[in-house]
């Protein structure tokens, strides 16, 4: 009796540790977070042949979707940037297509094209991928002492630990710093959590001569493994780079931060035009909220109505009436690309 019970002791132990380990891995928060610059806009300019170059504004927005397990270590996590440009005519009239939809890094892939000048041969994609292989399972302080050594100017932070040398050679400081964020405004998720991805929608088109604008719509999804919502965060980067167009330069500071709407929470100032008194923090939690427990499939199904021509879906059920006023396309659409894109 003795012998035959040292292994069904031996089999509980096993199974404790494994009910233990998994439950550690358990991710019980969803973080996003962003590192947005207007740096890299310039006005009108002259080169070295005496050539006049008409001004060009560009968006760098750094992205991070985080889920975290109780111990704050990473379960999972999705890095992407989203580069947009948009050039203008001497005459301000914009010569980008600014109807054309905005892609990601990762979406570009190989077309992004950094494999032939790449020291090691691996696209930005290939790269990205190790690196957030490297994340899982350390904290964000861990994450935050990588070693790293300054390449040249455009390459300040390359990592400096032989697990990355040879398989991460870009700058990653801003990566770092949007999973910060994303620790930082991390939001409790449900149980049940398997996959995370990142929806996004970059839009160009309220662009004007001498004020153009990047629109990043972002969701990060959490799901079970039945493709049901288990946790959401849903925000916008509205990137406005104004300019003077009597001197042809920048009338905003390019190295001023660039805050998405729930960063500005209050200051945003939706509350005062609101039919229900509501600020878009506060209609996006609600939003955010009807998600939860819901598929993809049936979050696109979401009945909705045209209130004018700048809102052309907002939510028609009587849940949401009374707390959701904004228009919600664009939202629907991330999450639905988020579950496409899980891993």
């Amino acid at each position: 009796m003795k012998k035959a019970a040292l292994p069904l002791l031996v089999l509980v132990a096993v199974l404790a540790l494994a009910i233990s380990s998994s439950a550690a891995d358990e991710p019980v928060k969803l973080g996003l977070g962003h590192v947005t610059s207007i740096a890299k806009s310039q006005g009108l300019t002259v080169d070295a042949n005496g050539k006049v170059v008409p001004p060009m504004a560009q968006v760098d927005s750094t992205i991070a979707a985080v889920a975290f397990d109780k111990d704050g270590r990473i379960v999972h996590v999705h890095l992407d940037t989203a580069q947009s440009q948009i050039n203008f005519n001497r005459d301000w009239t914009i010569s980008t297509d600014i109807t054309a939809p905005g892609q990601t890094k990762k979406e570009l892939g190989d077309a992004y094209g950094m494999r032939r000048a790449s020291s090691i041969g691996k696209e930005w994609f290939e790269q990205i991928a190790e690196f957030e292989k490297w994340m899982i399972g350390k904290t964000v302080d861990e994450v935050k002492a990588l070693k790293v050594k300054a390449r040249d100017a455009a390459h300040p932070a390359v990592p400096d630990v032989p697990e990355l040398t040879s398989s991460v050679t870009i700058t990653v400081q801003d990566y770092i710093a949007a999973v910060e964020k994303a620790w930082e405004n991390a939001v409790p998720v449900k149980a049940g959590g398997k996959n995370l991805s990142l929806g996004h929608d970059v839009s160009l088109a309220s662009s004007k001569p001498g004020a153009p604008q990047v629109d990043t719509t972002l969701a990060a999804a959490l799901f079970d493994e039945d493709g049901k919502v288990v946790g959401v965060v849903l925000d916008v980067i509205q990137s406005k780079i104004p300019y003077n167009t009597q001197t042809s330069q920048l009338a905003v500071d390019p190295e001023a931060p660039v805050l998405s709407k729930k960063e500005l929470k209050d200051n945003y100032g939706m509350r005062r035009a609101s039919g229900i008194g509501k600020e878009w923090y506060e209609q996006a939690a609600e939003l955010e909220k009807w998600m939860l427990g819901k598929t993809a499939a049936e979050i696109q199904n979401l009945k909705v109505k045209q209130r004018d021509a700048s809102h052309v879906a907002v939510p028609d059920v009587p849940e949401l009436t009374s707390l959701v006023t904004i228009t919600v396309e664009k939202y629907l659409a991330a999450v639905a690309e988020a579950y496409n894109g899980v891993k």
